[in-house]
């Protein structure tokens, strides 16, 4: 039976402007002009601060106190507003100068360390893709239309490291209902055998197995090369599994030139369209977010310059505002208008309240990590680092911890030392026998120590690894040195041993 109550519940619910503020707050650098520019496309009362600023552009004031007879544009008083005098529309947020905004935002340009002469265009890259470079070769060939529009399917089905994966029957299929083209399996593997002749050596192959013949086959012929052939084409399962011995043996080779079959191999490339591919510029170049460099084993935290662009609200609109305000003939077709601009102005007030609240958390929380990591930041060794986790740093700065894991997962700093992710810093704490506590970081930088200047011929295992880490005063179990050494992208001893 269906009944209606009526209930009274508290719930907790985050207003669109936090939900705004967040996803900015997570935004590295090198998005955030793009965000910015998204915003002045989609709201014309937002503009970038003139260079050459004119202060009396701000000094704008409610009721006329001052503009009366000043302003000689009144570019807008033809403005009508709403006769209803007792509806008037509250404009005091946007008639006073940002600048003295309650806020208090404005860091000065210490934090944010040169000014305009820290913005310098970055020069754009002009660059071939890898399809791109295929489709080139292809005009050299001597085809058809039909064979060519088949050849061009084939190309736009190789994967980004140049492998054909997609089933030749799918390709078949797609040339049928996608472009009315009638083929067959043979004429397609024709076609891919002439592809595979492109650069670079190795392309349109549907297995690394393939793949590496491929790259093989395009070397001059020699004793060693037609030796590698073999190692790959019969013994390939043995060769990833570094069964060098077994191999060895059925090819009857000596040392000398097996280890020679080996460096033939191993120059080989197992991802030939890995050199073309076009990473997003945020992922191929590192902008960082924070400098922090030493003064006199001081270290002092600066924002870039990027983090704080110089916004402000349109003067026009202001214009529009001001001239809303002398008017004495209003109706409601001006009331409308006023309105609208008013929404604009309170977004484009709050988006750049927005930003300066995220460069003040940026700075906050920054700063939490160079004092808890203070002697890292003097001697970049990196046995120095404590164990820190997010819980410590949302106590240091009041955050809620899943603001300060915004920030440290997208965020960079370049130091004197390198340029490292925020995330880098924070580690779990290990006990060590003397019962200190150590950062996990500090035993995988050891162990990655131990694993590089090891004998690669007879490489430790995982084992040895933990025994030698329990003579430093490390006592940690050979599972946990497993884990450490998966996350170091540290192969097992088998795979790292080398001829």
């Amino acid at each position: 039976m269906l009944r209606q109550s009526n209930q009274q519940r508290l719930l907790q619910k985050l207003s669109p402007q936090q939900i705004q503020l967040m996803k900015l707050l997570q935004i590295p650098t090198a998005n955030l002009e793009e965000r910015i520019k998204e915003e002045l496309e989609e709201n014309p009362a937002l503009e970038f601060e003139l260079e050459s600023n004119n202060t009396d552009q701000d000094n704008y004031e409610l009721e006329g106190n001052s503009s009366d007879g000043e302003d000689g544009d009144s570019p807008v008083d033809d403005v009508e507003l709403s006769n209803d005098t007792a509806e008037k529309v509250d404009l005091d947020d946007f008639l006073r100068r940002e600048d003295d905004d309650s806020n208090g935002y404005d860091y000065g340009d210490d934090y944010y360390g040169g000014g305009d002469s820290e913005r310098v265009a970055t020069p754009a890259r002009v660059e071939t893709s890898f399809h791109e470079h295929l489709l080139d070769q292809l005009g050299m060939l001597e085809l058809d239309d039909r064979s060519h529009k088949i050849a061009e399917q084939i190309i736009g089905s190789l994967d980004e490291d140049g492998y054909l994966r997609r089933e030749i029957t799918s390709i078949v299929d797609d040339l049928a209902f996608g472009q009315n083209v009638d083929t067959n399996a043979e004429e397609i593997s024709s076609l891919v055998q002439q592809i595979q002749l492109f650069d670079p050596p190795g392309i349109c192959a549907v297995t690394l197995q393939d793949c590496l013949v491929l790259q093989l086959k395009r070397m001059p012929v020699s004793k060693p090369v037609k030796n590698a052939i073999a190692v790959i084409d019969k013994y390939f399962n043995e060769f990833i599994k570094k069964h060098y011995d077994k191999i060895q043996r059925h090819l009857e080779l000596n040392d000398n030139d097996f280890k020679n079959v080996i460096n033939i191999i191993i120059k080989l490339s197992p991802k030939p369209g890995g050199a073309f591919t076009v990473l997003n510029k945020a992922e191929n170049y590192i902008i960082p977010d924070f400098f922090v460099f030493n003064n006199n084993n001081n270290p002092e935290l600066s924002l870039n310059s990027k983090n704080a662009p110089e916004l402000r609200i349109s003067e026009g609109y202001r214009e529009m505002i001001k001239a809303y305000d002398r008017s004495e003939k209003k109706n409601k077709q001006q009331k409308d208008a006023v309105l609208f601009i008013k929404q604009k102005l309170d977004s484009a007030k709050w988006f750049i309240d927005a930003i300066k609240q995220r460069q003040h958390t940026l700075l906050h929380t920054m700063q939490a990590i160079l004092d808890f990591q203070r002697e890292f930041f003097i001697t970049g060794d990196e046995t120095e680092l404590k164990p820190m986790i997010l819980k410590d740093i949302a106590q240091m700065t009041s955050l809620d911890v899943s603001t300060v894991s915004r920030v440290a997962n997208s965020k960079f700093v370049q130091t004197e030392y390198g340029t490292y992710k925020l995330k880098y810093f924070f580690s779990e704490a290990l006990q060590m026998e003397s019962g200190e506590e150590v950062s996990t970081r500090e035993v995988k930088t050891i162990l990655n120590e131990f694993i590089s200047s090891e004998n690669k011929r007879k490489p430790f295992s995982d084992e040895e690894l933990t025994d030698m880490l329990l003579e430093k005063g490390y006592n940690i179990a050979r599972r946990t040195v497993a884990k450490y050494r998966e996350q170091l992208n540290i192969p097992v001893a088998r795979l790292r041993k080398e001829l």
